[in-house]
């Protein structure tokens, strides 16, 4: 009997041991499980967990630098963000509008006729988009080659000339350049073709310019440079001025000597490259962003990176600053 006993209490102590292993197995998971609970939530604080910057062709400047800004904006916030290929401003900012991303590089003359609904967007205004901040200047490049025989904007009359797509900030910038020099676009051989296409044609002999707005050094244009001699057709000072004076969100610029083989600085034009988000991103959201670039210019892998800065991040800028970004530039630019 005492053995049935001491066996019977054996039995009930290990059960009871198996008991406590279990319930500390299960506070062990639960205390595990709030853990990733509160690792989500954080992923998700700011709404939304996931972000798509558009950019433009893979041979411009947006593309490279949206990958930078992605990185950044990634490792800074914990937002998965992702640089993609689009048609550049015009069609940033429609597809803004439309939901497809929500973050995007345009062109400040570009955000401002979106939101004012005129010239691309006439009578279909974007009421959805707003600034984050100015970036660099996007310079207008005429380009062809030294031995094209163009050396001013006149000698485009009867030329092929590629003005990029209908509708994009190069097609806009190029009717008023020409505009400004007594031509139109009836006056050329209008060619619709990205920048890579461009620089393909130009070398091929198919066409003879084209207008690429970009921040230099391009990538199209330098491997265009690799195989061929550049030439960047100048526009003279008081071209600059009239187109100034007419569409006041250009100014001067100047391509530096050494780009592209250049031997001698080519004065040209420039609008200003920005960076759009939507409204209904959180300002806590786009505040982080705005940080993440601007307090990083260092770590900025394209040339540009060196013209980012955030005293002159709200430069050029004709709509609505997002309060995040507004918020920073308030904080920075005491």
């Amino acid at each position: 009997m005492k053995n049935n006993k001491f066996l019977l209490f054996m039995i009930l102590s290990v059960f009871a041991l198996i008991l406590a292993a279990c319930g500390s197995g299960d506070e062990e998971k639960e205390s595990t499980g709030s853990s990733d609970e509160s690792a989500n939530n954080e992923s998700t604080d700011y709404g939304v967990k996931y972000l798509s910057i558009l950019t433009g062709g893979t041979q411009g400047t947006y593309y490279p630098l949206g990958g930078n800004f992605a990185e950044l904006i990634s490792s800074e916030t914990g937002v998965t963000t992702t640089a993609e290929v689009s048609q550049a401003s015009a069609a940033n900012m429609t597809a803004l509008q439309n939901n497809e991303g929500e973050v995007a590089f345009v062109q400040t003359d570009i955000a401002y006729y979106a939101t004012e609904g005129i010239e691309m967007f006439d009578g279909q205004p974007i009421d959805t988009v707003s600034a984050l901040g100015a970036l660099y200047p996007e310079t207008v490049q005429l380009v062809t080659l030294a031995d094209s025989g163009i050396k001013s904007y006149e000698d485009l009359k009867g030329k092929k000339v590629s003005v990029g797509a209908p509708g994009s900030g190069t097609y806009a910038n190029a009717e008023q350049l020409l505009e400004i020099h007594g031509l139109t676009m009836d006056d050329i051989q209008a060619q619709n073709l990205d920048f890579g296409e461009s620089t393909d044609g130009i070398s091929s002999g198919q066409i003879d310019a084209a207008f690429i707005t970009a921040g230099y050094p391009t990538g199209a244009v330098e491997a265009l440079n690799a195989t061929k001699n550049v030439y960047i057709v100048p526009v003279s000072a008081e071209k600059a001025d009239e187109l100034i004076a007419k569409y006041p969100y250009y100014a001067v610029d100047a391509i530096p000597a050494g780009t592209y083989g250049l031997a001698e600085e080519t004065p040209a034009v420039s609008v200003l490259a920005m960076l759009a988000v939507k409204k209904d991103l959180s300002e806590d959201l786009v505040y982080a962003m705005t940080k993440a670039i601007y307090s990083n210019t260092d770590k900025i892998g394209h040339a540009k990176g060196a013209l980012i800065k955030a005293e002159t991040g709200l430069d050029g800028i004709g709509i609505e600053v997002h309060p995040g970004a507004k918020k920073y530039f308030d904080e920075v630019n005491k």
